[in-house]
């Protein structure tokens, strides 16, 4: 048996990193690593409970990095694997051990919170072989928003490590009071263990194999090995089959963007976290890994015709974390619908306010919208009934932080977010000259929002039976449209101006925020056909979807965050409002747009990325610290397909309705199976042919009319 020699691990300043990084999760712990598996405490590592309890952890072969063959996650988001081999080095003999003669498979998935690890080894080198191998671990027990850059004056201290023969617990005191931990655990034991460092020499015939199992989480728990690993990795598949199962299934003919349609369905049910109050999508990896109100609504509206479930967690996790009292530091008031949860060390030590947080100006009216598209979908009544406390506090909210009619905002204390849209940047609203607007801010797209909320709360008012609340609702959204048209529209530009500021002085910047206007329908149609004449100009327009930001005004940045990146989800609106009006050839290049962005991405969607214009035979350039998944990116798909097909859903009058139904270019057939109405569901089959896109239903229950407009 011949031994590879065992230098000391290179340092990870010294190794050429791929710039792509993995992600897995469940619940609330999720683990991102480069393409070999590896941490190393940059914007990596294992999190949980927006702690990250690992910050190293690499594998070195005889000192070195392996050589990295592939890597990826399978097609559900279950399982990592990558696969490596030996770099060249030198034996302790008179034997050389070449480049490539044993091969490494590193399996990981995350299940219950802890991370299973599996490091499978295979010999092809012609004679027994002794491997020596190093895990290198450490663990700063950086809070998430540490990790994102924010410095702290006084952090809490390490304990000391608990070394058994077979693990290492690593522990921090915080200073909240709360200890954290992180145990990793190995089987079989290593040769020599540290707080640091484990060492194995694993000896492996000619052509045979061995593994080592490695388990990571707060505490020891179990007997690991191989038959753990198999059992919890079913279990892991069960889950997420489930998760992904929920709904309608969609079956398509373009064999890439069927991929598109899995892959997006994979990385919302990866992201989806099964709380007491029902499913939730958490935002996004790593830096949004919790509740966002915001994010859960868009994400519940953009795959509501296909799984109303989703709303249904949503909603209801929201009415239970609603503000019933009025604080500046959490910019809450009462009524006020969340923005977002967490529970580091630094949210519980009130170093940053987002324990609990409510600045954002758009999730109230998004909430109640979101209730009464859900009721519209599922006929479920009785849940609205539970809700509608939550509902009318929500609008009273909405009334008291209105001025003059339209819903503001304005931080109420220094540590809050300056801007509370979605665009939430501190330089996202600002007039033609670049100055900055001031606050209180009416958005534009924000009374979008409240009118959508308005009506329906008229509608559900009505089928409650209170005929003079749905007089009133309705009459406020009419004053609301109004307002809008009289004070954001731009005639010489044919556009709505972005904001009004603390003096009512519109912000007179074209930017996306239109798009939203659309989805809402507030705009008159005249208007809206002159809105969408110049999102396909060239200046929105960057052939890989919408630009936040015109390129023509004044801070456009293709490389910022918000001001002429593009979001997916906000081009799906877009889409979704183009289609509301009747332009579905817009709707359906919009979607052309986002397929050509998943091609680059793996068959999935970013954050966001860079607003730079398409050009023949280069890909979308990539925003560097974009969050991947995202659950609004992932949802952007469905969203923009549903714009395509026309298809609304009314469970309250048992129809179905499909309005001139178009397909993006890519597909040739789509059949939408299991689509719940009511107690009872249909098949929807849509086929283009020379004389255009032919729907037909199939399975139709007695009781549910399918309207066809084509």
């Amino acid at each position: 048996m011949h031994a590879i020699r065992v230098d000391d691990d290179t340092d990870a300043a010294d190794l050429d990193r791929p710039l792509r990084l993995y992600a897995l999760k469940h619940a609330d712990t999720f683990v991102v690593a480069d393409a070999h598996g590896d941490i190393y405490g940059r914007d990596d590592g294992v999190f949980c409970d927006d702690t990250r309890i690992l910050s190293r952890w690499t594998l070195r072969v005889g000192g070195s990095q392996p050589s990295l063959l592939t890597s990826d996650v399978n097609r559900d988001n279950v399982h990592f694997t990558a696969h490596l081999t030996n770099r060249a080095l030198p034996e302790l003999g008179e034997h050389a051990a070449p480049h490539g003669v044993v091969h490494l498979a590193r399996r990981r998935f995350v299940f219950e919170g802890r991370v299973h690890e599996q490091l499978a080894l295979h010999n092809f080198a012609g004679r027994a072989m002794l491997v020596p191998l190093t895990f290198r671990m450490a663990s700063d027990f950086a809070d998430i928003f540490e990790v994102r850059g924010i410095r702290r004056a006084r952090r809490g201290r390490d304990l000391s490590p608990q070394i058994a023969k077979d693990s290492v617990r690593l522990r921090y005191a915080g200073l909240d009071g709360v200890t954290r931990t992180c145990t990793i655990t190995f089987a079989p034991p290593p040769r020599a263990l540290s707080a640091d460092r484990a060492e194995f020499e694993v000896a492996i015939p000619d052509r045979g194999r061995a593994a080592i199992y490695i388990e990571i989480g707060p505490d020891r728990e179990g007997d690991v090995g191989e038959a753990r690993f198999r059992v919890l990795a079913s279990r892991a598949r069960c889950s997420m089959r489930e998760t992904r199962g929920r709904g309608a299934s969609l079956e398509c003919s373009g064999e890439l963007f069927g991929v598109w349609l899995a892959k997006s369905r994979a990385d919302l049910a990866l992201l989806t976290t099964e709380l007491p109050t029902g499913p939730y999508p958490y935002a996004g990896i790593p830096w949004f890994a919790t509740t966002f109100g915001r994010d859960g609504i868009v994400t519940a509206l953009q795959v509501l015709w296909i799984d109303p479930s989703l709303a249904r967690g949503v909603l209801s996790f929201l009415a239970a974390h609603q503000a019933d009292a009025a604080s500046a530091f959490s910019d809450a008031g009462p009524g006020k619908v969340l923005h977002e949860t967490r529970k580091g060390e630094m949210a519980a030590l009130g170093e940053v306010p987002f324990a609990r947080y409510f600045g954002g100006v758009d999730q109230t009216p998004l909430f109640v919208m979101l209730a009464g598209a859900y009721a519209q979908r599922t006929g479920d009544l009785d849940f609205i009934d539970r809700l509608w406390p939550s509902l009318v506090a929500a609008m009273s909210w909405i009334e008291s932080a209105s001025v003059e009619g339209l819903l503001t905002y304005r931080r109420e204390a220094a540590t809050g977010l300056a801007n509370q849209g979605w665009k939430d940047s501190a330089d996202s609203v600002f007039h033609a000259d670049g100055a900055m607007a001031q606050s209180p801010i009416a958005l534009v797209e924000v009374q979008g929002y409240v009118y959508a909320a308005c009506n329906a709360m008229a509608s559900l008012s009505d089928r409650r039976g209170d005929a003079t609340q749905a007089q009133h609702w309705a009459a406020r959204a009419d004053d609301l449209r109004r307002r809008v048209e009289a004070q954001f529209w731009m005639e010489d530009e044919g556009f709505y101006g972005i904001a009004l500021d603390a003096q009512r002085a519109l912000c007179r910047v074209c930017a996306s925020n239109a798009g939203h206007l659309l989805f809402t329908g507030l705009p008159a149609p005249d208007r809206a056909a002159r809105v969408m004449e110049r999102l396909a100009e060239a200046t929105f327009d960057s052939g890989f979807g919408l630009r936040t930001l015109g390129r023509d005004q004044v801070n456009f940045n293709p490389m910022s965050y918000h001001n002429g990146s593009v979001w997916p989800h906000d081009t799906a609106i877009c889409a979704a409002g183009f289609a509301r009006y009747g332009n579905k050839d817009g709707a359906a290049h919009w979607l052309d747009a986002m397929f050509r962005v998943a091609s680059h991405f793996g068959m999935r969607m970013p954050e966001l990325h860079c607003g730079f214009a398409r050009r023949p035979g280069e890909p979308p350039i990539a925003y560097p610290v974009a969050c991947l998944p995202q659950a609004w990116s992932a949802g952007a798909v469905f969203m923009g397909l549903q714009a395509c097909l026309g298809l609304s859903i009314d469970a309250l009058a048992h129809e179905v309705r499909i309005d001139h139904p178009t397909l993006p270019r890519e597909l040739e057939h789509l059949a939408v199976r299991g689509l719940a109405i009511g107690d009872s569901s249909v098949d929807l089959v849509f086929q283009r042919t020379a004389g255009g896109i032919v729907a037909s239903a199939e399975r139709v229950p007695d009781d549910v009319r399918i309207l066809m407009t084509t």
